[in-house]
């Protein structure tokens, strides 16, 4: 097995990898190529085939494990496959272990900060809230624990909900040490929550694409959804906390022109969308930069607005 990230320019290799996605585009003289996705557990690789007709290349599907055979360049400084030959690959000669990344840290270790992260919480409403899914709950429990926090951009691995979650969470205890006009259980509460709606906005691995009712839908609603139920389940529950623990999760992402269906209203609802969009702005870069090396500029990033380079230096 050739992983991604062990791969250099001017190899050529053969090797079966998941065919993440699948594009069909034509170059500037009108000719038809192929734009591939190509993942393992280590990360994904753009893949040409530039001559989709040829007899070389079998049929095969998005979402399939393909066996392909080619040329590895740099293209704009990344890693780039050049694709001679296709063949879909049969059960048997792959382990789908290996097609799925994963997160570099322990699954078991991040649950336990997460979970006596809960236990210091005071306020009893609140706590059973977060009991009702990540004690109680034992479905919930296996999928978050295995579940991405993105299709793509940052987190976008196995585990990587429940890292972005600890992240969010570590930052927020920050905010909540440093600020007193924050309500430290409120938010902790809402960073621990905030994402919970991924678990059904994308479909497990090896897909990690989005379910109908995440297009539909989304995770914020999906979520304020999930908030309700465990609410209802708790007797006596303060409408006015209800409604302060809901928005902030309705607020997380700042912006409408983001997906929040309301801006921050409550100091807590502004520090989680700070918490969670430094974390995701600063995964999404460590992945930019992860495998390069040098200070060579990597040119315009859409999601930056800004042209990006390594730090010297840095690691």
């Amino acid at each position: 097995m050739r992983y991604i990230n062990g791969l250099h320019e001017g190899e050529t290799i053969r090797n079966v990898y998941l065919c993440k996605g699948k594009r069909s585009a034509e170059t500037r003289n009108g000719k038809p190529y192929d734009n591939l996705l190509l993942q393992d557990k280590t990360g994904t690789l753009d893949g040409k085939v530039w001559d989709p007709n040829s007899q070389g290349i079998a049929d095969y599907d998005e979402k399939d494990f393909i066996e392909v055979f080619g040329d590895v360049i740099s293209y704009n400084g990344n890693l780039q496959l050049n694709i001679r030959q296709i063949r879909k690959a049969q059960e048997g000669e792959y382990n789908p272990a290996d097609y799925m990344p994963v997160t570099e840290k322990s699954v078991e270790g991040m649950y336990q900060e997460l979970t006596a992260c809960i236990l210091q919480i005071g306020n009893p409403y609140l706590k059973q809230v977060l009991e009702f899914y990540f004690v109680k709950d034992e479905d919930f429990i296996k999928k978050f624990k295995g579940h991405s926090a993105a299709k793509t951009v940052h987190h976008g691995f196995s585990g990587g909900l429940l890292e972005h979650t600890l992240s969010v969470l570590h930052l927020c205890e920050y905010f909540a040490g440093a600020y007193p006009i924050l309500n430290r259980d409120l938010l902790l509460t809402a960073a621990i929550c905030h994402d919970i709606g991924k678990t059904r906005e994308l479909s497990a691995f090896p897909d990690n694409d989005y379910t109908d009712e995440g297009q539909l839908i989304g995770h914020i609603v999906i979520g304020v959804e999930m908030i309700d139920e465990a609410i209802r389940t708790v007797p006596d529950f303060p409408g006015r906390l209800a409604n302060e623990l809901k928005h902030c999760i309705i607020a997380h992402h700042g912006e409408l022109e983001y997906g929040s269906p309301k801006k921050p209203a409550l100091a807590e609802a502004l520090a989680l969308n700070l918490a969670d969009n430094a974390d995701a702005k600063m995964q999404t870069l460590t992945e930019i930069f992860k495998g390069k090396t040098g200070t060579e500029w990597l040119g315009y990033n859409r999601l930056f607005e800004s042209n990006l380079r390594r730090t010297s230096g840095g690691n």
